[in-house]
């Protein structure tokens, strides 16, 4: 299987499966000095799993709470450091992270073990790859962006020292929009939502979902801010645009189905004069600065210096309790009810994903920028 590796200089590699022995990545590229530890990558997989989570960032203990919208599954999600790292520094070597499964029930799955779940990749790849691990979904399940997230949780400490800041939120889940942004909101309810009277909303409807035994999707937006504002000119002018490599990256993740940057599909609806954002020279940087940011801070692939800003839908949960027809891989017509332990809406917990993608496109990018010239 090819394709498990993403990246130019600052490059990763996945490896696992949502119900083999561990699960994992290995980042080449990371430049040597970067203070790092493993709470450090602990704390955004402890972002990544459903409900409270085991060890603060300091390493302190936290209660264990339920997350209406996630899986009932528990797994630590403890990481190792096995390379890479020495004295608290990264050495410049590759840095291997492994986090092992401890919570795995195949035996939820053995009722589907020839019968191809609706919305899941069940069919396509047992049709190209003439077999698939049918425990939890193997290599196509959720739990593969751990390593995404491990990987993340470094290229965020690589940005930060560059005063850059990559921030996901839920505008829009089980059907409810956000009407306020509070950027403080975000980590403290269950959905990671920007508007706390929303976020209960979504929290009811979820548990309405979870009773009939269905499930929904929603949107994340993301911002990528500077400090200082961010640096001007990251991407690479045609096939390696900074809007399309973030489109590939976040389009990579299993349930995102759509992308826009800025404005997005609202621009067509606009005239030039509506679309295009003024300029003006700042006189405290002595730079331009953008009156308004229908470009969502790219322009012709590069970035202006103004905030990145996206969104991302994100479909319903495939696996649902509901009766469905599909057919079996003898190619005969049947009925599945998908049991087991299953999220209910994706959109909190894919909150750091699409941050940990964000992250590692800008920080290979920023590396790439740093070649281009003397």
């Amino acid at each position: 299987m090819a394709g498990n590796t993403f990246g130019t200089l600052f490059r990763i590699t996945t490896f696992g499966e949502s119900h083999g022995a561990a699960l994992g990545v290995t980042i080449d590229g990371c430049p040597a000095g970067l203070p790092l530890s493993e709470l450090a990558i602990q704390k955004e997989l402890d972002r990544r799993r459903p409900g409270a989570h085991a060890k603060d960032s300091d390493g302190t203990e936290r209660s264990e709470k339920l997350n209406p919208a996630g899986t009932a599954r528990k797994e630590a999600d403890e990481c190792e450091i096995l390379s890479g790292v020495f004295e608290g520094k990264t050495t410049g070597t590759p840095i291997a992270v492994i986090v092992r499964n401890t919570n795995q029930q195949s035996a939820d799955y053995g009722d589907i073990k020839t019968k191809f779940r609706p919305g899941h990749a069940d069919y396509p790849f047992f049709e190209k790859y003439g077999i698939r691990d049918y425990r939890g979904g193997g290599r196509s399940s959720g739990r593969e962006t751990i390593g995404r997230v491990a990987a993340g949780a470094v290229a965020k400490r690589f940005l930060a020292g560059r005063g850059i800041t990559v921030t996901a939120w839920t505008s829009e889940a089980v059907g409810i929009a956000c009407e306020t942004f509070d950027a403080g909101e975000i980590e403290k309810n269950e959905m990671r939502a920007c508007d706390g009277t929303a976020a209960k909303k979504m929290l009811e409807r979820v548990i309405e979902l979870k009773a009939e035994g269905n499930s929904g999707g929603g949107v994340i937006s993301c911002r990528v801010s500077g400090a200082d504002g961010l640096p001007v000119g990251l991407g690479e002018p045609v096939f390696d645009k900074l809007d399309a490599e973030l489109a590939k990256a976040i389009l990579s993740i299993g349930s995102i189905k759509g992308i826009e940057f800025g404005a997005g599909f609202e621009a067509a609806r606009m005239t030039g004069k509506e679309n295009n954002d003024p300029m003006r020279m700042d006189g405290a940087t002595g730079k331009p600065r953008f009156l308004s940011n229908n470009a969502g801070g790219i322009l012709g692939g590069l970035s202006t210096g103004a905030d990145i800003v996206f969104r991302a839908a994100v479909k319903p949960v495939s696996s649902i309790s509901l009766a469905q027809q599909t057919v079996d891989s003898s190619g005969n017509d049947c009925a599945i009810e998908v049991r087991g332990r299953h999220d209910v809406c994706l959109c909190p917990r894919i909150v750091p994903v699409i941050e940990a993608m964000t992250a590692l496109v800008l920080a290979d990018l920023i590396l790439r920028d740093e070649a281009s010239r003397l």
